[in-house]
């Protein structure tokens, strides 16, 4: 492709998006821009303040079950509340657990403190799945939650980085950098985002139902319940690139720096991918979107069982990376569809649960099954596990319900209102573009 055809396939993809969601995502790419404690937390407890290996996972699980702890709780906030406090208080809270962690030295408090900020970290994604729903078209929404997630992953790629650097010199460096990024990101929520949870009474005059949502409606409702487990099984599958990956490499005999080598494979096709592979997916059928992106993190796992060189290791990383890009924006695409409007917080918080069950299911996993039957076990089991989940993708999405472009066009139209309205968020004109940040 020419350099012009680049310019243009760029142009295409991030065009027709509203400001507002623009707002969004540079907030998520200073976030990520900042991530510090959950990649160098095991570090920073092993090396720098001498704790074992078993104290150290510990920390990581009262992290991991701090997420799924706040995933219902601020599904309902953003539907109560709305997005935007919820936002605020999730990022506020997040930077001051954070710069806490870095200061505070017995281990209880470090456990305790490391639960907290688990529960406030998570807490902004059912705001900001549920803000992205309401403010982006339905045809256009894969797209930005697409970008989005590229944005997760430029901004990780970049902080990891970073963070080693930071690392060497002072870990209490890298918790206040972390802090303050994610401050800076809730002063951009404060003075950029007006508020975007669509009212009851624009939900029934166009048709999409008034009647109030709960946690058990969310509970009794089986497709998307049964789409929830599915993405829980997936999840689990992706953990093991970073759980029973380096541990069956490690066995293999292979240094830490080349499950480094094969690992960064996942990072950079991430970024360099994303945004063309969406182009050709946005339109196509969700159903064979994620059947394809089930096999394929199944199997790309499997073929790990094979694989005897870094060479070979980073191959199968390309093929569940390839998995992912894919699964990541049509999920979440799928969850927006099948949520009702004006209980979108509370399912959105559903499904962010299920990654963070995953998250704490999958060491537990690939620990025993490695020490009690070896690494090639669980290879196999993730392609079982993603067969599994293919079928029942294949099974549960007959008969999709239709979308409501109308809603989501009101709340675009509300959002760029109260943006006019807002004096900072007015600057400039909404062409769509990066450059109207």
């Amino acid at each position: 492709m020419s350099v012009v055809g680049l310019r243009r396939a760029l142009s295409e993809s991030v065009s027709g998006l509203p400001r507002a969601f623009w707002w969004l995502w540079a907030s998520t790419l200073v976030n990520r821009l900042g991530a510090f404690v959950a990649t160098f937390m095991a570090l920073y407890l092993t090396i720098d303040r001498g704790y074992s290996a078993s104290y150290a996972g510990l920390v990581a699980a009262l992290h991991g079950l701090g997420g799924v702890v706040s995933s219902v709780g601020a599904g309902v906030m953003t539907d109560r509340l709305g997005r935007r406090p919820t936002l605020l208080v999730a990022q506020v809270s997040t930077a001051l657990s954070v710069a806490l962690l870095g200061f505070v030295r017995d281990p209880v408090a470090i456990a305790a403190v490391a639960f907290l900020v688990g529960m406030a970290s998570n807490a902004s994604r059912p705001a900001v799945q549920a803000m992205m729903a309401d403010i982006v078209r339905p045809e256009d929404r894969i797209r930005a939650f697409s970008l989005n997630y590229w944005a997760i992953n430029l901004g990780f790629a970049v902080s990891s980085a970073g963070a080693g650097f930071i690392a060497e010199y002072s870990y209490l460096a890298g918790f206040l950098i972390e802090a303050a990024m994610t401050l800076v990101c809730a002063v951009l929520v404060f003075v950029k985002l007006p508020e975007s949870r669509p009212v009851e009474a624009e939900v029934a005059d166009l048709g999409a139902g008034s009647a109030a949502v709960s946690l058990w409606t969310v509970v009794r409702d089986g497709r998307y319940m049964s789409v929830v487990g599915l993405s829980f099984l997936v999840a689990v599958i992706f953990q093991q690139g970073y759980l029973g990956l380096p541990v069956a490499m490690g066995e293999a005999g292979f240094t830490p720096a080349d499950f480094g080598m094969a690992i960064a494979v996942n990072g950079v096709l991430i970024v360099v991918l994303q945004i063309p592979v969406t182009r050709f997916i946005e339109h196509r059928d969700p159903r064979l979107l994620l059947v394809v992106s089930s096999l394929l993190a199944g199997y790309g796992f499997g073929l790990t069982a094979f694989a005897g060189s870094v060479g070979v290791f980073a191959l199968t990383v390309c093929v569940w990376t390839l998995a992912e890009i894919v699964n990541a924006p049509t999920q979440t695409g799928l969850v927006v569809r099948l949520s009702p409007v004006q209980g979108r917080g509370r399912y959105q918080g559903m499904y962010t649960m299920s990654w963070a069950v995953a998250a704490l299911v999958a060491p537990l996993m690939s620990g025993f099954v490695i020490d009690r039957w070896g690494a090639e076990w669980l290879w196999g089991i993730c392609a079982v596990v993603g067969t599994v989940a293919a079928a029942g993708y294949w099974a549960l999405m007959r008969g999709l319900p239709d979308e409501t472009p109308a809603v989501a066009v009101t709340a675009v139209t509300a959002v760029t209102a109260a943006g006019e309205a807002s004096g900072p968020a007015a600057e400039g004109a909404d062409d769509g573009r990066v450059g109207a940040l």
